[in-house]
């Protein structure tokens, strides 16, 4: 029970990924404040991690394009809570679109989404987090974001990259007052949004991976608990790679 009395919340944790670390922390003893854009998503995997692992979790309908939405769940959290003491940024979107397909529409979508909304959560707890001290930003980067994407959007690869270089940044600016923050940059994962890639591609992403297989979400939420819990302790501006052996860097 690693984060006993804990309190995390976790963007986007409706489905997916961000799921899947929702419900491992919960096993080990935190709290919970589910969101997403998605209220009923957000409502039932609450109701599932209070069923199964008999700890609070609460559910919030949460825009991170919207920075109003991003202090209001803030304030949600403190009000029902009392403490954050783990964000994990993880909300994201991940278009297949050809350059030469883009709008500017979408453009700003995937960078308010993917980017965006990671800069305005972490701003909004960096002053609860700097009078706690002892607190952790996880934030979910991607490969795509260190070699440019094997099949995903350039302007997903590019909002990746802006997570990395965030996430740095961060940590260096918060270190002084005892918060850690790191990012996973998982390879493809065997999740919704890759299961709707063509067959085609997904098959393409199974063959040049040397392990011979996608990820799956437990092997990003293994990754998640260790960089959030204190076996970490020395580690901060980290970006963990994830990928099946895609990139060794």
């Amino acid at each position: 029970m690693r984060f006993k009395d804990k309190v995390a919340i976790i963007t986007g944790s409706g489905q997916g990924i961000r799921q899947s670390i929702a419900k491992a922390l919960a096993g080990e003893g935190a709290s919970l404040l589910i969101n997403d854009i998605n209220v009923d998503a957000a409502r039932k995997t609450a109701e599932e991690i209070k069923e199964a692992f008999r700890t609070d979790a609460l559910s919030v309908r949460t825009d991170v394009r919207s920075r109003e939405d991003i202090y209001s769940l803030i304030e949600f959290c403190m009000q029902n809570f009392g403490q954050i003491d783990i964000l994990v940024n993880n909300a994201g979107i991940c278009p297949l679109t050809k350059i030469e397909d883009i709008t500017q529409q979408e453009w700003d979508e995937v960078l308010n989404i993917n980017l965006r909304g990671v800069f305005f959560c972490s701003q909004a707890v960096t002053p609860i987090m700097k009078e706690q001290r002892r607190v952790k930003i996880l934030n979910m980067a991607s490969l795509a974001g260190k070699i440019g994407g094997i099949s995903s959007g350039v302007h997903y690869s590019a909002s990746k990259a802006g997570v990395i270089c965030l996430t740095k940044a961060f940590a260096r600016a918060l270190v002084p007052f005892g918060v850690r923050v790191n990012a996973i940059a998982p390879g493809p994962i065997d999740t919704q949004m890759t299961q709707a890639f063509p067959p085609d591609v997904r098959a393409n992403l199974v063959q040049t991976c040397p392990l011979g297989r996608l990820g799956d979400v437990q092997d990003i939420a293994d990754a998640a608990l260790f960089l959030l819990s204190g076996g970490s302790k020395h580690i901060t501006g980290e970006i963990l790679d994830v990928n099946g052996g895609l990139l060794m860097d």
